[in-house]
């Protein structure tokens, strides 16, 4: 057993069991996970989210996989009674994107649904997340990365019932200088032009109004941090109100939303934002009209 402190992760993704009072926590867990040869997935098990057994390896590249480096932000939803795990992948011969495996078990191995990105091509792409609407129509929400977009964008395309592609065009839901929270920084064009905004990290939550919920991440004033955007509408469409203060804005981001095992929501996400000392932590939420908002005790 492991504590939590003891888990260099980032990007965490919870998925509770509460049929056997179980917590598995998926994030990113490659020792240095920048620009270097992927290795793969590691997993942790607990029940009271202190206390973890693990590392279970629940993926590893196959020899011909198309992804080599910087293998980021696994996350695993349950879909059509399989797991289906989601993460970033990139390699020398092509761009950054987000990527569908399988799996009949939560604890893997997963395998792609079919080898290659789901998200646009030709597009810097990142951190796709699974959102079924309430039609039961599966849709990936993901970031066009600033690095090519500039003002970093995050994006929604449907997807068939297989998760094996997308249908139709992949529909705009905002970029990331909406936000007034968010920081800019300099064009990795040359130009010296201080205009860029990072987007990272979208996780959706339907909250029992039926508004729907975007977690984002970005750079704040104090360094990375995230924030939410409201669909009033409870439509993954839109549109997208941005609320105007972060939710989270000291050096941590990249989280997600999970209910745990006495029935509380709870928010998640790693801080620092430096490698090798990255750590997952949680906080009590509660649902408001603008989203969700920490609970002080």
């Amino acid at each position: 057993m492991v504590t939590r402190n003891d888990i260099q992760i980032r990007d965490p993704f919870i998925f509770v069991v509460p049929e056997t009072g179980t917590y598995y926590l998926f994030g990113t867990t490659d020792k240095n996970p920048w620009n270097q040869k992927g290795e793969g997935f590691d997993a942790y098990r607990s029940q009271d989210l202190e206390s973890w057994e693990g590392p279970f390896r629940v993926f590893t590249p196959e020899p011909g996989f198309w992804g080599t480096h910087d293998f980021w932000a696994p996350e695993v939803h349950f879909f059509a009674n399989r797991y289906y795990l989601l993460a970033t992948f990139t390699s020398p011969s092509h761009t950054r994107g987000t990527q569908i495996l399988v799996s009949d078990a939560i604890l893997g191995p997963y395998l792609p649904v079919v080898n290659q990105a789901i998200t646009p091509k030709a597009w810097e792409c990142l951190d796709g997340t699974l959102h079924v609407d309430a039609k039961g129509r599966p849709w990936m929400v993901f970031c066009h990365e600033w690095v090519q977009a500039n003002d970093g964008e995050i994006w929604a395309m449907q997807l068939d019932n297989e998760l094996t592609h997308g249908v139709g065009e992949p529909l705009l839901l905002f970029k990331a200088s909406e936000a007034n929270w968010t920081r800019s920084l300099l064009r990795r064009d040359g130009s010296g032009l201080k205009d860029a905004h990072v987007t990272d990290g979208p996780f959706l939550y339907r909250q029992s109004d039926g508004k729907l919920t975007m977690l984002w991440s970005s750079l704040g004033e104090k360094g990375y941090a995230m924030g939410c955007a409201v669909s009033d509408n409870g439509l993954v469409t839109g549109p997208w109100r941005q609320i105007q203060q972060p939710l989270i804005d000291g050096d941590g981001g990249h989280g997600m939303v999970f209910c745990d095992l006495q029935g509380d929501l709870q928010v998640t996400y790693h801080t620092p934002n430096k490698t090798p000392f990255e750590r997952f932590v949680f906080h009590q939420v509660h649902e408001s009209p603008d989203g969700l908002v920490i609970t002080t005790e």
